[in-house]
């Protein structure tokens, strides 16, 4: 045998191998010549394919390579992702990894690509594990921070600072656990704080188990640096697939959970705890308490009343007319629906929010400790709710809160106005627009928990001892004159009914908001016409200009968008849309017919990129668009990324330029959805640590309007955001202090003078901020509070990097120029 040990004797070997393999060692030369080569050439994809044989070969070249090969994969990826080749790009990726495993470059881009695909879960495991190769590695870090509110979401932070909550949970687990309860299972653990409250009670096992990959390994984290590592056993998988004694040696005498959304159901807990009492749970008996299974919480009172308030219509149901597109027929139509159930912010929605009924219990008294009844709550039939009228105006939504009953002792309310973490859930009103209910009326309400999710339904309405059935529409109720082509469109797209035998179209609440908003279609109307008639007068000045070339323009919007449409209604106009869903298409398409806009005028391009004529039918490369069109601002609050580099490819863009305006305020409510507060334990637990490390300073999806908060100073331009020459930009500016308190945060938007002004050109201005915008506000919140007084003058300093605006303060001294 060889000895492998003897250093000389290795190195001459491995001379000797590389001298009697030219054959190899050729081959890696004329890849990697062959690889810069194409690379020259702009030939990605095969000088991607020439770098993966060469290092592959010859591994020590990797790092000469590295640089080289990180830009011929992103520039492979960006054309494999613009003709739709999404399996090809991820494969290059894996190939890519298994050569640089630890490279935060290529696991950045490697998670932005995932991220846009919808992978979350996936996209936030390679932007941590970036991060963690290289702390300080900007892209990596703005990444992690858009995807952290899936990792982890912001309620974590709110439940953990909700210390009745916490206290209340801790009570009743701990009277369980005395009163003999002594096996344990924690069911949706999150940060394991049960779990730890039945070990610190007395338990002599405790288990959990947690779906989320992310919130399962913090669980752990969690458990193991409280000194619990070897006292809880914690299950990476759903409490459905658990089995005795597969995953747990025995049946348990309690079990733990908190799996409740604001609609109680929502987060499947019925189904879990059918589960577990038919698998898991020890049997209910009335004998010795070691022996019989009980559940926390034990039950549950839903409560609901019927509400009023025009924000929750406008999200919700179709009610002005697309002023940029004049109907002049109605057969082609599609009926819009919203989301079944959302959540209800009081603060958010006071603004018009009012009553229209008394609250009144539910059918759904529910108790957990009772098999039958959790497996016939999901079959019984539906049942009839009234709820007298109170107030007149129009059935916006049904509101529900629940009280949840831990124990005979301690509970939990939902209920409005309530010192809680929880929100109260709403279901929307799919109902005929111009209903108005009148005091005395009463409201038929049916409810049922159909496939073990809690549903309302407004069908009637009990006036004069005459039921109005609103499941049916106004012109079957009240026959009257027929109505204009345009107003019969809106009440078709108004019209939200369960009348299946037509093609419905479910659209997210902000993209209903988007067709609400006058405002927005008003001004890119006007913006987009003004912008096709100089490009028509500057080819009609061309002597060669040929009349009848048509000017593309290209919608870059993500996600739903009528830019496309108002740009192809222009007329001697090809118009590109990137809407992808189906279902979104299928709006745009119906709305362009029943505007006589050719079918060939408007074109979802990413459907046609696994078809090579498809995408020959765009401009060339050589050719600029003639325009790029884009909603520059994401609902939530932020601009969307990679901005810049979409507007770079026009000649002309739409918009020009976007000013960002700030405010300095002061808001605990934004602190605590930031990080658990405080330097005292949670309930005795060091748990702080270890989901803070999840924290972002960026909050997004805010209304200004309704945001809890103080004024620390008036409003400030921050930024400026020249499409068309980044050169414009700023980065730093001075802000007064007119109000002494903690400065917290530095919104992009308040509510009276902050938000983004986004130009179209010179004269027509867009707000987000607007009274029926359908954008929300974010905030930056600091790493750490400043203390201000009144007079006194802060420095900040704004970054843009990639697109994504980051803010620090720090104190100043005396005014100076800003520019």
């Amino acid at each position: 045998m060889p000895n492998a040990s003897t250093k000389p004797k290795h190195g001459r070997r491995t001379r000797r191998r590389h001298r009697d393999d030219p054959a190899r060692n050729e081959l890696v030369s004329s890849s990697l010549e062959s690889a810069q080569q194409c690379l020259f050439n702009q030939d990605y994809g095969t000088a991607f394919v020439h770098y993966l044989l060469a290092l592959n070969l010859a591994p020590v070249f990797k790092d000469f390579a590295k640089d080289s090969f990180r830009f011929t994969l992103s520039k492979w990826a960006e054309e494999l992702d613009s003709v739709g080749r999404i399996q090809d790009l991820f494969n290059c990726y894996e190939q890519a990894l298994e050569l640089f495993p630890d490279d935060e470059v290529i696991l950045n881009s490697m998670g932005e690509h995932l991220f846009r695909m919808g992978f979350r879960d996936e996209a936030a495991g390679h932007f941590h594990k970036a991060l963690k190769l290289r702390p300080d590695y900007p892209e990596a870090r703005e990444n992690f921070y858009r995807v952290a509110n899936w990792l982890v979401e912001r309620w974590h932070f709110l439940m953990l600072n909700d210390h009745r909550r916490n206290q209340k949970y801790q009570q009743a687990i701990e009277r369980a656990v005395q009163s003999g309860c002594s096996t344990v299972l924690d069911i949706g653990t999150g940060t394991g704080i049960l779990g730890m409250c039945a070990k610190k009670a007395g338990a002599s096992e405790v288990y959990a188990c947690e779906l989320s990959k992310t919130m399962y390994e913090l669980a752990c984290e969690v458990v193991s640096a409280n000194g619990l590592g070897g006292s809880i056993n914690i299950l990476h998988m759903k409490s459905l697939e658990m089995e005795v004694p597969r995953d747990i040696p025995k049946r348990v005498s309690l079990v733990v959970t908190e799996t409740v959304d604001a609609g109680l159901f929502g987060e499947g807990i019925m189904e879990s705890l059918i589960h577990a009492w038919h698998n898991l749970l020890l049997p209910r008996q009335s004998s010795e308490p070691s022996a019989t299974g009980r559940v926390i919480p034990a039950g549950a009172t839903v409560f609901g009343m019927a509400i009023k308030c025009p924000e929750i219509r406008r999200h919700h149901g179709m009610f002005c007319a697309l002023v940029c597109l004049q109907t002049d027929h109605t057969k082609n139509y599609c009926v819009l629906e919203c989301a079944e159930m959302a959540l209800l912010n009081n603060k958010e929605y006071h603004n018009g929010f009012q009553y229209a009924s008394h609250w009144n219990k539910a059918y759904v008294a529910v108790d957990d400790r009772c098999l039958q009844e959790l497996e016939g709550l999901s079959s019984r039939p539906v049942q009839q709710m009234w709820l007298p009228v109170t107030q007149e105006g129009e059935l916006d939504a049904l509101a529900v809160w629940f009280q949840l009953h831990l124990d005979e002792d301690n509970s939990l309310s939902t209920k409005p106005h309530e010192d809680t973490c929880w929100e109260q859930a709403i279901y929307p009103v799919h109902t005929t627009k111009g209903f108005a209910l009148k005091p005395g009326d009463t409201l038929l309400v049916e409810v049922s928990c159909r496939d073990a999710y809690l549903r309302l339904c407004s069908v009637a309405v009990l006036r004069g001892g005459q039921e109005i059935r609103l499941d049916k529409p106004l012109a079957l109720m009240n026959p009257g004159p027929s109505q204009n082509p345009e107003a019969e469109l809106c009440s078709a797209l108004a019209c939200l009914q369960t009348d299946h035998t037509k093609d419905y179209c479910v659209l997210e609440c902000a993209e209903m908001a988007l067709l609400n908003n006058k405002e927005y279609h008003n001004s890119f109307q006007c913006a987009v016409t003004k912008l096709i008639s100089r490009l028509k007068l500057n080819n009609t000045r061309q002597e060669a200009a040929d009349s009848s070339e048509l000017f593309y323009v290209l919608d870059v919007s993500e996600g739903f968008s009528l830019l496309s449409l108002i740009a192809a209604s222009q007329g001697h106009v090809k118009a590109y849309s990137s809407v992808e869903k189906n279902k979104q298409q299928e709006v745009l398409k119906r709305l362009a017919r029943s505007n006589n806009i050719p079918e060939e005028s408007l074109e979802f391009w990413l459907n046609g990129t696994e078809d090579e004529q498809g995408v020959l039918q765009r401009p060339s490369t050589e050719k600029l668009w003639s325009a790029i069109i884009l909603d520059c601002v994401e609902t939530c609050g932020l601009v969307r990324q990679k901005l810049m580099e979409k507007a770079s490819l026009a000649r002309e863009d739409i918009p020009e330029r976007i000013v960002v305006y700030g405010m300095l305020v002061e808001s605990d409510m934004l602190l605590l959805e930031s990080a658990v507060q405080g330097q005292e334990p949670t309930l005795g637990f060091n748990i702080a640590p270890f989901i803070n490390q999840f924290t972002v300073p960026v909050h997004v999806f805010l209304d200004f309007s309704t945001l809890e908060c103080k004024h620390l100073s008036e409003s400030v331009e921050l930024f400026v955001l020249d499409l068309m020459d980044t050169n414009a930009n700023y980065t730093t500016r001075q802000v007064k202090v007119t109000t002494p308190g903690t400065l917290t945060n530095t919104p992009f938007s308040d509510c009276y003078s902050l938000w983004y002004h986004i130009y179209l050109d010179q004269d027509i201005c867009v707000s987000t901020l607007s009274q029926n915008s359908h954008w929300k506000q974010a905030a930056v919140v600091l790493q750490e509070p400043l203390q201000v007084s009144a007079g006194d003058w802060l420095c900040l300093t704004v970054n843009l990097h990639k697109s994504t605006i980051s803010m620090s303060a720090q104190p100043d001294g005396e005014p100076r120029p800003m520019g």
